[in-house]
């Protein structure tokens, strides 16, 4: 059954917040499993948050049947090759399906940059930035390279001008190059290779995937605001633009030219007016978003989701987010609103679980809780065990 109330001033169809959300939560995969395997569900989720890998890890395999673990993950990422580890939005690390990374690399690649942030004495010129990705892209051809590697392989190709340790970071100084990391995998020149020992090492995405080509930028942004939208909608141009950590006015430019192709279309979304794809506007009229769930740090699903002020609703605003940026704490889900953090410790085989809800759980919830803290043990390959208590861990930096 689906819904077909229609806004007599606008005409468009009128989304309210519940129903929006529930069908978030199962296109997520938080409401019953996706199949597939671990690529389809990072392109469900449009891109899972791998600055921390093993939250990663967790997020994809929480979304998958049980049985599976993380070991389901990294077989997907280093084995197979399914899976991409990669920059993507907002310039931070993702897995990314591989069949994908045409559309990404296109989008990525074509959206405006300003002027960088870098101080004179540090900040590339762009034709400095087009040698480095040229650069990178001829050394990793043919092989894997730490990030010292690919420095001296850099360098022999540009001049030492790159390699000079001018870059703030982490209290020491990082070569000039690694300012344009990000730019070089968004340009398809670079993604993760499999880690040698404790180092991290880059590839070319092209010998992942012979024959890859970024598709043209047009069609991939158009591409990428309709997975965006099916995911995270109804989502106005400012939404999109905070995902991507880019200008709202160049959001709604994209969102109007869109609009025009017929590609999109308006929704009422709680009063304001928000975008779906085109024709995608049937949401449940009895919205099902019961039960309870952990999400590690920087889930997709609690980062993308707006608006916030829903999601994190009440108490959960000021204690389950970082400063008003979400992903800083794992959160507890229940009944697909943010309920409570939790925070984990491995302690051996242990799998210690702290769970901190902003209210009092039922006896029923408690179970459903229990029942989580086995599944997330399960796919970190740990013995868990539960305590109901204050998180005293801060938000991740």
């Amino acid at each position: 059954m689906t819904t077909n109330n229609t806004d007599v001033t606008t005409g468009s169809p009128r989304v309210g917040w519940a129903a929006a959300n529930a069908r978030r939560l199962a296109r997520q995969g938080l409401i019953a499993p996706t199949g597939g395997g671990p690529a389809a569900v990072a392109g469900a989720m449009v891109g899972a948050h791998a600055q921390v890998l093993s939250a990663a890890e967790l997020s994809v395999a929480l979304r998958l049947d049980g049985g599976e673990t993380r070991e389901s993950v990294r077989t997907a990422l280093w084995t197979d090759g399914s899976l991409v580890k990669t920059f993507g939005p907002r310039g931070t690390v993702h897995l990314l399906p591989s069949a994908d990374l045409p559309l990404w690399t296109g989008a990525l690649s074509a959206l405006p940059t300003g002027r960088s942030a870098m101080p004179d004495g540090v900040r590339m010129s762009e034709g400095q930035t087009d040698q480095v990705v040229a650069a990178i892209a001829d050394a990793l051809a043919d092989d894997d390279l730490t990030v010292d590697e690919l420095t001296e392989a850099i360098v022999a190709r540009t001049g030492p001008w790159a390699g000079d340790r001018v870059m703030d970071a982490f209290q020491t100084k990082w070569p000039r190059w690694r300012q344009m990391t990000h730019t070089a995998a968004h340009r398809g020149a670079l993604c993760f290779g499999p880690n040698r020992g404790r180092k991290v090492t880059y590839t070319n995405p092209h010998r992942l995937l012979p024959g890859f080509t970024p598709l043209a930028g047009p069609e991939a942004l158009a591409g990428l605001v309709e997975r965006y939208l099916y995911a995270y909608g109804p989502a106005t141009p400012q939404n999109f633009a905070k995902w991507l950590a880019m200008p709202a006015n160049w959001a709604k430019e994209l969102f109007g030219s869109l609009a025009a192709e017929g590609r999109t279309e308006p929704v009422d979304f709680e009063g304001e007016v928000a975008w779906v794809k085109a024709g995608d506007t049937d949401f449940a009229a009895e919205p099902a978003a019961r039960g309870v769930r952990l999400l590690p740090y920087f889930d997709a699903f609690t980062i993308a989701s707006q608006p916030r002020t829903r999601l994190f609703a009440g108490a959960a605003y000021e204690r389950a987010l970082g400063g008003g940026q979400a992903g800083n704490f794992p959160v507890l889900l229940i009944d697909g609103a943010v309920a409570g953090v939790w925070h984990q410790r491995r302690s051996g085989k242990w799998l210690d679980v702290t769970v901190e809800p902003l209210g009092t759980l039922t006896a029923a919830r408690r179970g459903e809780l229990e029942e989580q803290v086995e599944r997330t043990g399960e796919i970190l390959q740990g013995t868990p065990r539960l305590t109901v208590g204050t998180v005293s861990v801060g938000a991740h930096a």
